[in-house]
């Protein structure tokens, strides 16, 4: 998660890596904080990677811990 969202922040594009963190993330997700699911999905949406697989582990793993997200996980899950 932090990975991604360092790269998504200073604009670096990095395919190779933002597929590799996907692979290992749709297998680990369970293990993923609220905040690291915050910010998986921020960084990708942010650099403008597809990622539909990340996308719906992410969504099916918030939704089982909706009520373990503070007010800002939520907002900016759902941006």
């Amino acid at each position: 998660a932090n990975t991604a969202w360092a790269f998504a922040t200073l604009g670096l594009p990095a395919p190779k890596l933002f597929d590799a963190i996907v692979r290992e993330s749709v297998q680990h997700i369970g293990s993923f904080t609220a905040q690291n699911l915050t910010n998986t999905v921020w960084a990708y949406a942010s650099a403008g990677v597809h990622a539909p697989e990340l996308f719906d582990a992410i969504a099916y793993e918030s939704e089982q811990r909706i009520g373990s997200f503070k007010p800002r996980n939520l907002a900016n899950t759902a941006w």
